[in-house]
């Protein structure tokens, strides 16, 4: 691996926009990862890449998703069968505002 790209003011400034606390072990070892990821782009600048339309995605996006199609309920004691506390007709639940 060549010699780290960013200096490691520049990792703690990084860190600092994305609130990261860094230890100096980590801002070290994220200093040759970061620079190793911009080494990277930088052979992807070297691509021609004029006769390519920009878009966002690799791929075609479909849908995958079914018809939503109706079905008569399921009983209601099978659904409440599976409650850990119900009161009635109702699944009973801790309170979440007071």
């Amino acid at each position: 691996m060549t010699s780290p790209k960013l200096s490691i003011e520049e990792v703690r400034h990084i860190a600092l926009l994305y609130r990261l606390g860094l230890s100096e072990e980590d801002a070290k070892h994220f200093r040759h990862q970061l620079s190793s990821i911009l080494e990277s782009f930088e052979v992807l600048k070297q691509v021609d890449t004029t006769d390519v339309p920009p878009t966002g995605h690799s791929v075609a996006l479909e849908n995958v998703m079914r018809e939503d199609e109706p079905h008569p309920p399921f009983p209601k004691e099978d659904i409440l069968a599976n409650a850990p506390h119900r009161e009635g007709d109702f699944f009973r639940v801790k309170a979440v505002l007071e």
